[in-house]
């Protein structure tokens, strides 16, 4: 099935910042489709169209052009279907992203689909932002910190709604990626005789 036939109602809950397809030792597979939010925008936009149509005496073509635009404005505030996937095996970050509109106006399989990869040992740290969103207010998402500086959010828009949902997808990566692992003994141990072994270095004769 195409993915913009998947409406949020067919998987889980529809305030879910983000559905986990797969969860291993070596892959997490993350999945979300536009949200609740998204989808009413659609309907909303469409009836204005419609309505337009309905109760204009224009003639059949402008009536068209009605419901066209309107369409076409909807389709363009649509939110992308996106998946993230995280492989230990290829120590690679595989983010995707689907956009209807862009679908739509290239009408071809080629850059419909954006894809991005970014090295696994490079993020540091895993955070939770918080994002105003138009027309709703604020609502929050995941960012991806690299050891360069540089950050990439993990969705391309914030979730409306609780905060608990992102920070539990959060944990996850993190967990995941176990940047919360907090150094053994052993490694302290190590870590502390290297590190006198390079004060310790025996001094030249003159």
């Amino acid at each position: 099935m195409l993915p913009f036939l998947l409406f949020p109602s067919q998987r889980n809950s529809l305030k879910m910042y983000m559905l986990v397809e797969n969860h291993s030792k070596s892959v997490l597979h993350l999945k979300r489709s536009p949200g609740i939010r998204s989808w009413s925008l659609l309907v909303g936009i469409s009836s204005v169209g419609l309505a337009a149509a309905y109760y204009s005496e224009d003639s059949l073509g402008w009536k068209l052009f009605y419901i066209a635009g309107c369409l076409f404005v909807a389709v363009q505030n649509l939110e992308d279907w996106e998946e993230v996937i995280f492989e230990k095996d290829s120590g690679k970050v595989f983010s995707k992203t689907f956009n209807l509109y862009k679908k739509l106006l290239t009408l071809s399989r080629a850059g419909h689909e954006q894809v991005v990869v970014v090295p696994l040992d490079e993020i540091r740290a895993v955070n939770v932002e918080e994002e105003k969103v138009r027309y709703f207010g604020k609502g929050y998402l995941v960012v991806l910190r690299f050891v360069t500086g540089f950050s990439h959010p993990l969705t391309q828009s914030a979730v409306m709604g609780s905060r608990s949902d992102v920070e539990a997808v959060a944990k996850l990566i993190t967990s995941f990626l176990e940047l919360n692992k907090v150094p053994s003994d052993q490694d302290l141990e190590n870590s502390s005789e290297t590190d006198g072994s390079d004060t310790d270095e025996p001094k030249e004769k003159d």
